[in-house]
C-alpha cells in the first residue's frame, strides 16, 4: 500500500496557533497547481505500488477550485495506478463549505471531507483566529452530511479559559451530527507563532497542562461511551471509519510527499520539499526537485517505530522489534520499559507492549525514554 499526500500551501488567514507552511496571499496559487502536477510527474517512479489513499492537506485545501482539483486528478490517474476503492481525503475549513462547494467536491472523486472545526464556541474560534464562525461550523456540516456519508473533523483542547463544561459541550455537538470521526489535539504553543507572542505579552493565559490531560481523559471516556475506537493517541472512528491515510502513516507504510514543505517516506528513506512557495515553483519549472533526503539508520528506524506505534491501539511489537532491529534493541525495550510497566503507565499484551489509559496522555514522554541515542 502507498499514499499520495498533497500540500496545498494557502490560507484565508492564519491561525493564531498555526507552525505549518502556508502563505495568505493566492497570487501564486494557479503556478503552485502547475508545480504539483509537474512533480508528481517527476516523481511517479518513486511509487512502485498501487496507491490506496490520495490526501490534501494544507494549508486550506479547499480554497482550490473544482478546475484545479479536476487537473490534479487527472495528473494522478494518468500516471499512478489508483486503488479501486481509493481514500481521497480533501481538508476543508467550515467558511469554504457552501453548499455549492460541497456539491462541486461531492461530484469530483474526492469521498472523505476533514473539516477543521476546532470549537464551536465564538470565543474560542476568535482566540485562535479562526476564518469561521460558530454558525458556519454547525451549518457546514448540516450541509456535508448530505452529501458524504465519511466525514472527520477536528476539535481543539486544552484552550486557555476553556471549562471543562464547555469542552463537553463541543464533544457533544460534534457528536449530535453523526460524524464518524473525529480528529481531537492539544493546543500547543509553537515557536514563533502568534499565540506564543500573546502568552509571553500576558495578552492570553498559558496552556494548563493539568486541565488539558482533563479534558483528553474526558473526550477518550465520552468517545468510547458513543462507539468510537480510539485507534491513536488523537484519532478517534467507528468501525469501518478510521483513516487509511492516518492508519498507514502511524504503521509505517511508505508515501509521497507533493507539495511545498511536504515529506515523503520508503520505508528506509525520508525527504522533504523546500518550505518556500517561489522557490518551489522555480525548482520545478527546471525539473528539478527542490528536497532533500536522509537516510535512515537502524537506530532512526527503531526510534520512530517506537513513537508511532506507542500512539496506536496495535503498540509495539517486542517481537518485531528483535527480528526487525536486533536483540540488543529488544533487550534495551525491555530495560526502558521496565519502570513505566511498574508505574502502570505501559502494560504487555503478549508480546505487544502498549500505553495504559492512564499513560495515554503521556505517551510522546514515554516512547522518548524508550528511545535509543547511541549503540
Amino acid at each position: 500500500m502507498s499514499g499520495i499526500y498533497i500540500h496545498i500551501p494557502f490560507c484565508k488567514q492564519a491561525c493564531h496557533y498555526c507552525d505549518f507552511h502556508f502563505s495568505t496571499s493566492l497570487k501564486k496559487k494557479t503556478e503552485l497547481v502547475e508545480a504539483l502536477c509537474r512533480e508528481l510527474v517527476l516523481r511517479k517512479s518513486e511509487i512502485k505500488g498501487t496507491i490506496e489513499t490520495i490526501y490534501f492537506g494544507g494549508g486550506t485545501p479547499s480554497l482550490l477550485t473544482r478546475e484545479e482539483l479536476a487537473q490534479i486528478f487527472k495528473t494522478i490517474y494518468e500516471h499512478y495506478t489508483v486503488a479501486k476503492p481509493v481514500e481521497i481525503t480533501l481538508e476543508a475549513n467550515p467558511d469554504d463549505l457552501t453548499e455549492e462547494k460541497i456539491k462541486q467536491l461531492a461530484d469530483s472523486p474526492i469521498n472523505r471531507l476533514s473539516i477543521g472545526i476546532q470549537s464551536f464556541f465564538e470565543e474560542d474560534l476568535k482566540l485562535m483566529n479562526r476564518a469561521h464562525n460558530a454558525k458556519e461550523a454547525e451549518d457546514c456540516l448540516n450541509l456535508a452530511m448530505s452529501y458524504f456519508n465519511n466525514i472527520s473533523l477536528d476539535l481543539i483542547y486544552g484552550i486557555p479559559e476553556m471549562s471543562i463544561e464547555r469542552w463537553q459541550q463541543n464533544i457533544h455537538k460534534a457528536l449530535s451530527f453523526g460524524i464518524p470521526h473525529i480528529s481531537s489535539y492539544a493546543l500547543t504553543v509553537e515557536p514563533k507563532t502568534a499565540l506564543e507572542n500573546f502568552i509571553k505579552k500576558g495578552i492570553v493565559q498559558p496552556i494548563d497542562e493539568e486541565i488539558a490531560e482533563l479534558h483528553f481523559h474526558t473526550l477518550i471516556d465520552t468517545l468510547t461511551r458513543k462507539g468510537f475506537v480510539h485507534y491513536e493517541l488523537s484519532n478517534f472512528g467507528k468501525e469501518g471509519f478510521f483513516s487509511k491515510n492516518n492508519t498507514a502513516y502511524w504503521q509505517g507504510k511508505p508515501y509521497l510527499g507533493i507539495g511545498p514543505s511536504a515529506h515523503s517516506f520508503d520505508g528506509k528513506t525520508r525527504s522533504w520539499n523546500v518550505r518556500n512557495n517561489t522557490l518551489y515553483i522555480k525548482y520545478i519549472e527546471k525539473n528539478e526537485l527542490p528536497s532533500e533526503t536522509e537516510t535512515l539508520s537502524t537506530t532512526d528506524r527503531y526510534n520512530e517505530y517506537i513513537m508511532t506505534g506507542l500512539r496506536t491501539m496495535w503498540g509495539v511489537s517486542v517481537k518485531r522489534v528483535e527480528e526487525e532491529f536486533g536483540t540488543k534493541y529488544k533487550e534495551y525495550l525491555l530495560q526502558q520499559a521496565q519502570k513505566h510497566l511498574e508505574e502502570h503507565l505501559l502494560y504487555l499484551d503478549g508480546d505487544i507492549l502498549l500505553v495504559t489509559k492512564k499513560g495515554k496522555f503521556l505517551s510522546d514522554g514515554i516512547s522518548s525514554d524508550l528511545f535509543l541515542l547511541n549503540l
